[in-house]
């Protein structure tokens, strides 16, 4: 878990308040060339011939001096285009002036003066303008309507369209009705949008290829394609817009047919083939790539850079670096999906240099690095970048906050998470349903399942619960708590809360595999297989491993075997099934069948491949030996912790004992305290003490990062009679906000969950099992077990320490599915969530005899397998 100084990343109380949300205002990039200004104004005004004495005349005297005026409005409109252009708001307010001290109104300036107002983002200042028009034109309302609905003021160009309607002396046009018109699709306003598309048949301006073309753009494809047919006349962007819809319909096979029927008439421009691009797969893209080429479009901006989107979605690395060099002419666009195609690709360093590159830096470039951080891992990262954003006053949008939400998940941080939380509410954006669902997804990952169940609870009945649903499903399974994502999938399903997709089915299956719960794990596979999902190749994954963990393994064969098509993933799930029951030669098997295929492993696999060497005779151990040494030479993979965690415990699996001890000081980085805790395990089923101390000592100097390091150190503590120090360890774990996740260990039994936890009283035939545990602990000793004390890790006096023993949580479980089997010939399964203690491992052995019966255990390490008297383990684990 990373660590987070809050001192230094998060201080948002003191940070000033951002602009305003989802209301950014056009972005005004400073000019590289000079500004304009007053002086300049004046000049400009000399060269005109006029002075300002003259254009300010009350009354022209002469028809020269009316010319001279006409001139110098002329020059008004000159300083406008110029002042729009170079974002020069001093010069626009000059000509404002001069524009109002003018006798005889000039409509037309008045007009060009709303428009530049608009352009620069200064709303106010256009009605201004507006109300100072004695007779404004029909240009002036339209201008007006058109700005306000571009700078995202929908409602205010609505009002003015009122306005002009109820005044009753201007009559709109066609440049009117495609400005209002848009103000509709942009505010959502559909009814009304119908109401216009009536006014616009009865003002008889159908005729208008360019009114109909804004009416389809109204509509959903089905209705615009009746009001496309209905046109008497068409041009391309007729075909866009039809087009268009069907693309964002996610109806690419009609787009695409209807794209065959525009080549017979109109020619497709750079927009109808960057569109299309979004929609194609590998083939079609490649085919419209060709024509492209062909027709000359490939030196268009905005093919470019959908070309860049499309081989991006397909993993072509090459090709993408090969257009962006290919490109004369680059804007922020192409250097924002550059920044996504990389982040795709896992290359966040070259899209962290493409971002540097980007001249003029805005919300978009911002939130495409930090969703590329958030998609890497990388939370922190995308925090501090949030930060930045916040500090440089760059315009957040519901996109910005969604992504800092999802960091905070990442890093884990219960206090960061507060804040970015409180930061939400504070600016009125934790009642958007994206972020107010990243928000309760965030919650179920930093350790406060309380808040993200009151949030729940209280989820708004007009918004959509499904996706909350899943986040709450993935938090249970995540904290530990699969009973209870159980009983949610269970009350949702019945209630309709839960749309069953892909991802919940696969969260479902995860949390059937963790419980060990086959029989409900076969009831979603049927599910899978009636709904058609059986062809999603990560739903197929997770039914392997699920499988492999509900003990049926030969159904996790059969899942893949029947599979159309595999990922890595797919043969990583079935290596680690074979792992779990500690079967290394399939495992190997599996591995050299991969390479036959050509299947490139990732990092995972290595590591897996690995493990399995565990299992395996112990001549093969210079085969381990070589891969794990050839793992970035012929794979090109760096080795990580978890590689040099599995060679360890290879190495300590064997007695390699020195090896693996001289492996981990000779690590290129510093050792985790997972690898030290792999050597220390190694020593410990070894009996070397001396060895043991001294990785004891690195592990107690090391400070500890999650929980499992916490609980782990305050053990070699208390395993030593350090029992104050051990406790110390304990509180600062909870100062922190860290908790563990208690031992517990359960049977499935009728279609329900009996869990158990150690001294555990709270099941209903509690008095059962106790009885059923003291038989079984006599009959056990009678057969020769001997209960090892040292496996209680608290100071207790012996007779207490016992007692604790025999009423571990693993033991409880046993006895109940004991008393509860019906078919004698059937094993006992047991699931345990932590590793199982040598005094219960040895207590297993002695039931298997003692019962005539086989015991199945799941733990951390895997199965063990009990049957008279030996386990499948070989008491190494």
């Amino acid at each position: 878990m990373a660590t987070v100084n809050h001192h230094c990343l998060l201080n948002l109380p003191h940070i000033p308040p951002p602009p305003p949300i989802n209301r950014p205002k056009p972005l005004l990039p400073p000019s590289s060339l000079p500004s304009l200004s007053l002086s300049r104004l004046s000049s400009l005004s000399a060269s005109l011939s006029l002075s300002p004495a003259t254009i300010h005349k009350r009354s022209p005297s002469s028809s020269f001096e009316r010319e001279e005026i006409e001139s110098a409005v002329d020059g008004f409109f000159y300083l406008l285009r110029l002042s729009s252009q170079h974002h020069d708001v001093e010069v626009t307010r000059a000509v404002h002036a001069s524009f109002l001290k003018l006798r005889e109104e000039k409509t037309k300036l008045g007009n060009a003066l709303i428009s530049t107002y608009l352009k620069l983002g200064l709303p106010r200042d256009a009605l201004l303008v507006f109300a100072s028009l004695s007779s404004p034109s029909v240009v002036s309302y339209t201008a007006l309507i058109s700005g306000f609905s571009r700078l995202n003021l929908e409602i205010k160009a609505l009002k003015v369209f009122f306005k002009m309607r109820s005044e009753g002396v201007v009559e709109p046009n066609e440049y009117t009705f495609v400005a209002v018109l848009n103000a509709c699709v942009r505010s959502g306003r559909f009814s009304l949008g119908v109401q216009i598309h009536g006014l616009i048949v009865k003002s008889g301006f159908l005729d208008s290829v360019f009114v109909c073309n804004s009416v389809m753009s109204l509509y959903s494809s089905g209705d615009a394609r009746k009001v496309f047919d209905e046109m008497p006349k068409r041009d391309v962007a007729s075909w866009n817009t039809l087009i268009s819809s069907l693309v964002k319909e996610g109806l690419f096979g009609e787009a695409f047919g209807l794209f065959c029927e525009m080549n017979r008439v109109e020619e497709a421009d750079s927009f109808t083939v960057s569109t299309l691009l979004s929609a194609s797969d590998l083939m079609r893209g490649r085919e419209l790539h060709g024509r492209v080429i062909r027709v000359g479009l490939r030196q268009e901006l905005s093919v470019s850079n959908a070309l860049i989107g499309f081989y991006a979605k397909y993993g072509d690395v090459r090709k993408v670096e090969t257009l962006y060099e290919m490109m004369s002419v680059r804007d922020g666009f192409t250097l924002t999906e550059m920044i996504t195609a990389y982040m795709a690709f896992g290359m966040v360093d070259s899209a962290v240099e493409m971002f540097e590159k980007i001249p003029e830096k805005n919300t978009i470039s911002y939130n495409a690095l930090m969703a590329g951080f958030c998609r890497n891992g990388f939370g922190l990262k995308a925090l501090k970048l949030f930060i930045e954003m916040l500090l440089r006053g760059v315009e957040l949008m519901d996109f910005s906050l969604t992504s800092a939400v999802d960091a905070c998940g990442l890093v884990a941080e219960k206090k960061v998470s507060e804040q970015v939380h409180g930061f939400c509410v504070k600016f009125g954006c934790a009642s958007n349903p994206c972020i107010q669902t990243a928000l309760l997804d965030m919650c179920t990952r930093c350790e406060r399942m309380t808040d993200a169940e009151e949030m729940f609870e209280q989820w708004p009945s007009n918004l959509d619960s499904s996706k909350a649903t899943t986040s709450m499903l993935g938090g249970y399974f995540r904290n530990g708590l699969p009973e209870k994502a159980l009983s949610l999938f269970h009350r949702t399903l019945k209630e309709d809360k839960l749309v069953l997709d892909e991802v919940s089915l696969t969260l479902v299956l995860a949390v059937c595999g963790t419980l060990g719960f086959g029989e409900m794990g076969d009831q979603i596979h049927g599910y899978a297989l009636k709904g058609g999902f059986f062809n999603d190749v990560g739903l197929g994954n997770s039914l392997i491993s699920m499988y492999s963990k509900c003990f049926h393994f030969s159904d996790a064969v059969k899942v893949f075997n029947t599979m159309r098509e595999h990922d890595v993933v797919s043969w990583n799930s079935l290596i680690s099934c074979y792992i779990l029951q500690r079967n290394g030669d399939e495992a190997l098997t599996l591995w050299l069948r991969m390479n036959k295929e050509g299947i490139k492993p990732d990092a995972i696999t290595l590591a897996l491949v690995i493990s399995s060497y565990r299992y395996t005779e112990s001549d093969k151990i210079s085969t381990c030996r070589d891969l794990f040494r050839s793992t970035e030479t012929v794979y090109n993979i760096s080795p990580t912790t978890e590689h040099y965690t599995a060679f360890v415990r290879v190495l300590g699996h064997w007695g390699l004992l020195e090896e693996a001890e001289e492996t981990v000081n000779s690590m290129p980085f510093h050792p985790e305290v997972s690898v030290l805790r792999a050597l220390l395990d190694s020593c410990r089923v070894h009996s070397n003490a001396s060895m043991a101390k001294r990785v004891a000592k690195l592990i107690l100097s090391a400070k500890p990062d999650n929980p499992s390091e916490y609980i782990l150190k305050s053990n070699i503590y208390s395993a030593s009679g350090l029992w104050h120090r051990s406790e110390t360890i304990r509180e600062e774990m909870r100062e922190r906000g860290y908790r563990k996740h208690p031992s517990r260990s359960w049977i499935v039994h009728g279609n329900a969950i009996h869990s158990f936890h150690a001294r555990d009283t709270s099941h209903p035939e509690e008095k059962d099992v106790y009885s059923g545990l003291e038989i079984l602990i006599m009959e056990c000793l009678k057969a020769g077990y001997e209960p090892n004390t040292e496996f209680v890790l608290q100071e207790v006096d012996e007779l207490t320490k016992k007692s604790f023993l025999f009423h571990h949580s693993a033991k409880l479980a046993l006895t109940y599915g004991i008393l509860t089997a019906k078919n004698q010939r059937e094993p006992v399964r047991v699931v345990k969530n932590v590793m199982v203690c040598g005094d219960c491992h040895e207590f297993y052995k002695y039931v298997s005899v003692v019962v005539k019966r086989e015991v199945v255990l799941r733990d951390s390490s895997g199965f063990h397998r009990f049957v008279n008297g030996k386990c499948s383990c070989k008491d190494l684990w």
